[in-house]
């Protein structure tokens, strides 16, 4: 058997899609271990888990943060800063638990230094797959500047004589999704399209009883908690008030949102996966985890990125044909109530969303996953 740590930034959304991994690792008989944010793994993570804690401090981002600012400011202000507040942590956590291989998010870059500094195989942890499509082709100078940040951290922790870019493992690269959404990779590093990987079940209060048998709509934003977001949900409500014809479920973490008609619900917290299985639609901001987690159970969606990744993941969405794209700052009630009707409509959507889902049972998920970082601790 062997031992693997899994190092990860303090990202809900880069956790949970790994967790699925963890456990079918745990039980083929490995041990695990994390290296992270305490406080977020003991929230997110079962309980009896082993835990590194890191130091993983962020910035408040600004809310008005858009395009190349917010790039800059995900690069600059707090994935490079991360790396360098998470190494003597991630270190720590190499020389105690000694594992045979390291599975390392890719803004966890910390563990790329370490693994390379140390001479561990390690893979990338792909959760999002806007890297491996490379969002930023079409800016080269932008992406030179984004690999400079990378070769300066290399030379100055890692091993300098290593060339590679620490986004992508040489070993390996696990990307939670398939080509079928995806598109090929723009990457020259073996990358294992694994599709994505279930979670394991977290214990979330919910009025099940509530639901009854009209379509549901799921509506969430993720961890977006600003004036603009609160907007977006304050809109949504109004359309959906307009079809009562509908129940929907509203996440609103800031548990502000007020006049809320009979046919929505709104939760602070919702139990997401267990959602997806009744939902008929999901309307969110393309979150690479909610988008995979509807499609993987055939759930077309209405997508409204709001910056980072989301507009990539949004564009894979309607070239699949599987949802519609709105404009975040501009939806408003109509557009967004027109785009939920069109998608209920049109069957088209749902049957492209099932053949993203088709794509994802054969790629073989946390299981395939688990069997490629099988094969690389043997490797070694």
């Amino acid at each position: 058997m062997s031992r693997f740590l899994i190092v990860v930034p303090p990202f809900v959304g880069h956790v949970n899609p790994v967790a699925g991994v963890a456990a079918e690792l745990t039980g083929r008989g490995h041990d695990v271990a994390w290296a992270g944010d305490q406080e977020l793994l003991d929230r997110l993570l079962p309980a009896g888990s082993t835990v590194f804690s890191v130091a993983c401090p962020i910035p408040e981002r600004p809310a008005d943060v858009r395009g190349f600012a917010a790039w800059k400011f995900l690069w600059e202000s707090m994935l490079v800063p991360l790396a360098h507040t998470m190494l003597p942590g991630v270190r720590d956590a190499v020389e105690q638990w000694r594992p045979d291989a390291l599975l390392v998010d890719q803004q966890a870059l910390a563990g790329a230094l370490v693994a390379g500094s140390v001479g561990l195989p390690w893979a990338t942890s792909a959760t999002t797959s806007s890297e491996i499509t490379d969002p930023l082709a079409a800016m080269p100078a932008i992406g030179g500047w984004v690999r400079g940040l990378l070769a300066d951290l290399r030379l100055r922790f890692g091993d300098p004589l290593d060339g590679h870019d620490l986004r992508f493992s040489p070993h390996l690269v696990l990307a939670f999704t398939t080509i079928v959404l995806a598109g090929d990779p723009a990457v020259a590093v073996p990358v294992r399209f694994v599709g994505p990987s279930r979670r394991p079940a977290r214990p979330i209060g919910f009025p099940w009883e509530w639901l009854d048998d009209r379509p549901l709509v799921l509506v969430t934003l993720g961890t977006a908690n600003d004036d603009a977001g609160a907007k977006f949900l304050a809109d949504s409500l109004t359309a959906l008030r307009d079809r009562p014809g509908l129940q929907a479920v509203v996440v609103d973490p800031a548990g502000a949102l007020a006049d809320v008609p009979a046919n929505v619900l709104c939760r602070t917290e919702v139990p997401q996966p267990e959602l997806l299985d009744r939902a008929a639609l999901v309307v969110c901001h393309a979150g690479h985890n909610t988008v995979c987690e509807a499609l993987d159970r055939a759930v077309p969606l209405v997508v409204a990125p709001i910056r980072d990744d989301q507009p990539v993941i949004a564009d894979q969405v309607v070239r699949a044909g599987a949802g519609v794209r709105l404009r975040f700052a501009h939806a408003g009630a109509e557009r967004i109530g027109k785009a939920i009707d069109d998608v209920l409509a049109e069957p088209g959507y749902r049957d492209a969303a099932k053949r993203v889902q088709e794509s994802f049972a054969a790629a073989g998920g946390a299981a395939e996953a688990a069997t490629e970082l099988e094969f690389l601790a043997r490797s070694t």
